[in-house]
């Protein structure tokens, strides 16, 4: 009897265990160390008590219109003058060298930066390592973008469409997510072209380099099978002739319809 008891207490506890493993959120970084904010920048950066300048991986803002200065205030009214925990969300650092990490309140919380996605106050960027965060994210902004929070409830972001190459070059320069469906996939040289129009010189495409097609392909993203198939694309828009994205990670392109 006393040896049965002992298998059904191993057993609840392992099955305890289990939960607990279930119950933890897909995006749950490692905690890295500590800092009180002393000032907010913009929405998604600050300025720690030492002095370093922090950068918010894994999300864009816009820059220069009311949706950024919505951002600002609502990062500024979460973290200014609190005590926070930074968060290992992939590089130490930017090319700038500003130190780049999530921020939390608690330990139990989710990164901030979820926050400002949900509120439609800030984009879904590819630079998040950390799987679960990046899928989180992207699931936040979605949420955010068929509610019509914050920024999406504007034309000009929520209608960034690949058929307009105008209204995709209003983004030059900068962060944009484009969608739009796919008319063919091509190679030349070293690159791969998802050309969203037929006219090169005019229309949107898409590129990335032929190496990077393995990736795409293990995250279950071929490209060449593209073709038809409507997808949100998300990067900083150039201009060669036409509107222009190059990609090089998985999570900046998402399909969002079948053929």
């Amino acid at each position: 009897m006393r040896h049965r008891m002992v298998g059904v207490c191993a057993l609840a506890i392992m099955i305890a265990g289990a939960a607990r493993a279930d119950d933890k959120p897909a995006c749950s970084p490692d905690v890295i160390g500590s800092a009180t904010v002393q000032s907010v920048i913009d929405g998604r950066t600050v300025t720690l008590d030492d002095g370093r300048e922090l950068r918010l991986p894994g999300i864009e803002v816009p820059e220069n219109d009311g949706n950024a200065a919505a951002a600002r205030a609502a990062l500024e009214k979460r973290v200014a003058g609190q005590e926070v925990l930074l968060l290992q969300m992939g590089p130490d650092s930017d090319r700038y060298g500003r130190l780049t990490a999530g921020l939390t309140l608690d330990d139990n919380e989710k990164p901030v930066q979820l926050e400002l996605l949900a509120d439609g106050l800030a984009l879904s960027a590819s630079a998040a390592a950390n799987t679960g965060c990046s899928v989180a994210f992207l699931n936040a902004e979605k949420a955010a973008r068929v509610a019509g929070f914050g920024l999406w409830k504007t034309a000009y972001y929520a209608k960034t469409n690949a058929e307009d190459p105008s209204g995709v070059l209003a983004f030059r320069g900068h962060f944009a997510v484009v969608e739009g469906k796919v008319l063919s996939v091509r190679e030349s040289g070293s690159v791969v072209y998802v050309n969203f129009g037929r006219r090169w010189s005019e229309d949107f495409t898409v590129t990335t380099l032929k190496r990077n097609e393995r990736t795409f392909e293990a995250a279950g993203l071929p490209l060449k099978k593209l073709a038809g198939r409507r997808i949100r694309v998300r990067g900083t828009v150039e201009e060669r002739g036409g509107p222009w994205i190059e990609v090089i990670h998985p999570g900046q392109i998402e399909i969002v319809e079948q053929p």
